[in-house]
Formats: structure tokens, sequence, C-alpha cells
């Protein structure tokens, strides 16, 4: 099964959890190591993206290579990229999608080299029934949590009453009263342009 396709027929479902992931490696540290952790019990998968040298990377080639498990055998190392500042710095790596354990190691060069990419990983979900539980329990402890508000209706009841005494004092106008004026801009322009002929 592939992580961006989930065909599970049961009530249960699964969640892609993505991470943006990263390492370097240089002279010091030549080789880096992408975990499995032991408690996690998805399908995982590493995506890489790009392969950079640093800005203080010498002018030499820069070899990064893929190193096989220790269950994989008599395999060879295998080269993902070879990198030089002056003739290719940077490389985008598409469609390397690897399952961890994975190791990285710079076979020549003094780097630093860049490696980054995207971690996915199959987190099972919940049923639709546990899900709604779970959401239900988080919306009444954040009503818990808030100040009391009157409830929805009641506020509603109040804004309509307003509006409906607004309604009650204009129709009992009688025609001698004069209407409310509208102060704002423009307000007594035509009688100042009449007023100054």
């Amino acid at each position: 099964m592939s992580l961006l396709d989930s065909t599970d027929v049961d009530s249960k479902y699964e969640k892609i959890v993505s991470l943006i992931w990263g390492c370097e490696l240089s002279s010091r540290q030549d080789s880096y190591t992408f975990p499995v952790s032991e408690d996690w019990q998805g399908e995982q998968q590493l995506a890489l993206r790009t392969i950079c040298l640093g800005e203080t990377a010498r002018d030499e080639f820069h070899v990064v290579e893929i190193v096989p498990t220790e269950e994989g055998g008599a395999c060879t190392p295998v080269p993902l990229a070879t990198l030089k500042p002056t003739v290719l710095p940077m490389a985008t790596l598409v469609g390397v999608e690897l399952t961890p354990p994975v190791t990285f190691r710079l076979r020549t060069g003094s780097g630093p080299v860049y490696i980054s990419g995207q971690h996915f990983s199959m987190v099972p979900g919940l049923s639709w029934d546990e899900e709604e539980e779970e959401e239900e329990e988080e919306e009444d402890a954040e009503e818990e949590e808030s100040p009391r508000k009157p409830p929805k209706g009641q506020a509603a009841k109040k804004s309509k009453k307003k509006k409906q005494e607004k309604k009650d004092e204009l129709n009992n106008l009688s025609s001698e009263d004069p209407l409310p004026s509208k102060q704002g801009r423009g307000a007594g322009r035509g009688r100042k342009a009449a007023a100054k002929k």
C-alpha cells in the first residue's frame, strides 16, 4: 500500500503526517542515519527533495552516497549526488523515496552538504464514532474554559427587539414632527450653495 493511497475498507482510517526533514554532512560528521522509532506503528517514507553544498564548501568534488542496511547483505553503496561548487552546487532529487532506516554518507569532500526532504508517516486513525466523541469532548472543554455568554437565541431576540423598537418609533412620528437629520459628509451643502446665490 502506498502512503498516498489509503484503501482501508474497515471503519478505521489512516492519516498521513508530513514533516520537513534535513541533515548536514561534513568532515566532522560524514554520515547520518535516519532512524525508525520503535514506538512508531505506521508505515514511513522519506522523500528526498534537494541536496546542496554549503557556502563554505571547498572547490572539490563532494560525493554523497546511500549506504545499504546490514540486512541487505553484500549490497554496495549507491551514489546519490556528486557536487562541486563551480559546476553543480545543488541538485533537485525527484522521485527518490526511501523506506527508513536510511544512512547517508559523504564519501569524498569535506562539506558541508545539506540534504532535505519530507518524512511521511501513516498514523492509524480513530473510527468515525471515536473521532466524533473526541471532538465533542474538546468542544465541551472549550465551553467550560470560555466566559459565560448568553445563548445565541437570547442575543438574537435582543437585537430583534431593538430593531422593532426603532421601527415603532419612526412609525409613531406624526407628519408634523421633523425627521431625524442625517449629519455627516455633505449635510447642508445644498443650503449653503443656495445662500451664496
